[in-house]
């Protein structure tokens, strides 16, 4: 009995807690493709347009609220579970844009390809939650 009575006061002297985190993120952020649209048949080098709203695009390094610096995933599924607690891999299928980039051009091989951008933190890690387009689908002639 003496038990059920310290747990009630500890519980009643500890500050509430709210039911549900703050998001990371305005409610109105997200990132998107401005170029090339879904279902685009390209030829030659893509030109690819990243867009964001509701937040800014900075360099990586950079530790403000509300800003990160985009990644684009090419042909690879999202990241998911502990594969966003790390540094997104850089290389061939995740493009790093550390420089605070808004666009790149892209030597693709004839077919058909799926592209996704990722916001990342200072330290190339996504955010929690984690701020992603929707992935978009090109076909290079």
């Amino acid at each position: 009995m003496h038990r059920i009575a310290l747990i009630a006061a500890v519980a009643l002297t500890l500050p509430a807690v709210a039911s549900r985190a703050e998001p990371y993120w305005p409610e109105k952020a997200r990132v998107y493709f401005i170029a090339p649209a879904n279902g685009a048949v390209v030829s030659g080098k893509v030109e690819v347009k990243f867009g964001l709203s509701g937040v800014g695009v900075a360099p990586a390094g950079t530790d403000k609220p509300n800003v990160g610096h985009h990644h684009l995933l090419i042909d690879v599924e999202t990241p998911r579970g502990d594969e966003l607690m790390a540094p997104l891999p850089a290389g061939a299928q995740v493009k790093h844009f550390g420089g605070g980039q808004t666009e790149t051009l892209l030597d693709l091989p004839p077919g058909r390809h799926k592209l996704q951008l990722i916001l990342g933190d200072a330290n190339h890690v996504p955010h929690d939650p984690p701020l992603v387009s929707d992935v978009i689908e090109i076909e290079v002639k």
